[in-house]
């Protein structure tokens, strides 16, 4: 027996809660990328208002992609242009780019934007899903889940960078050539 939607709108967050399709997963993701972003505003200090300006103007943004599978697709190319833009600005800001992975640390924001570079590969993932049950998806749409995703990742190495902290370099056992266990040759 599936679950109804009540007839108390009090007891209705959401009119598509029930649904089981993917886009319910995707829209309820972008939700929470939106709200992720207002706490990185919270937390940002007033004397980055380089930052602040450019994540009031990225907010709005996610919740167009979130309504633009099931209503009208409401990112317009522009909108990645500015991103891209901004990505690239930052991106010129830092001294010593990292080489290869990080450790996601850092004071907040940093863990903040982290969380949401993280759930945009859930969204995309999503977008992946929806896809697969014959909705049309408009490649805007993971296009610009991916650039918020480099374009997050980039404003914690700003960010540390602003602050003189370090970034914690991850070396993966997983991956890359096999290194020899201590003590052996």
């Amino acid at each position: 027996m599936s679950i109804a939607n009540s007839r108390d709108l009090d007891e209705l967050c959401y009119p598509f809660i029930h649904e089981t399709s993917w886009l319910c997963d995707y829209e309820l993701l972008t939700d929470e990328l939106c709200a992720q972003i207002g706490a990185v505003l919270a937390a940002l200090p007033n004397e980055w208002d380089d930052l602040r300006q450019d994540l009031e103007q990225l907010q709005p943004l996610v919740l167009h992609a979130n309504g633009s599978i099931r209503g009208r697709l409401a990112l317009k190319e522009a909108d990645l242009v500015w991103l891209k833009s901004r990505l690239q600005h930052f991106r010129q800001q830092l001294v010593t780019p990292p080489q290869g992975f990080v450790l996601p640390r850092g004071s907040a924001p940093v863990p903040q934007l982290h969380i949401v570079r993280s759930n945009c590969k859930k969204a995309i993932r999503a977008l992946v899903r929806v896809s697969e049950e014959g909705r049309e998806v408009a490649d805007i749409l993971p296009r610009f889940l991916n650039l918020l995703c480099n374009f997050s990742f980039t404003l914690t190495l700003v960010i540390n960078q602003r602050r003189g902290e370090a970034e914690t370099a991850f070396a993966s056992l997983s991956y890359g050539p096999v290194k020899p266990a201590s003590g052996q040759v």
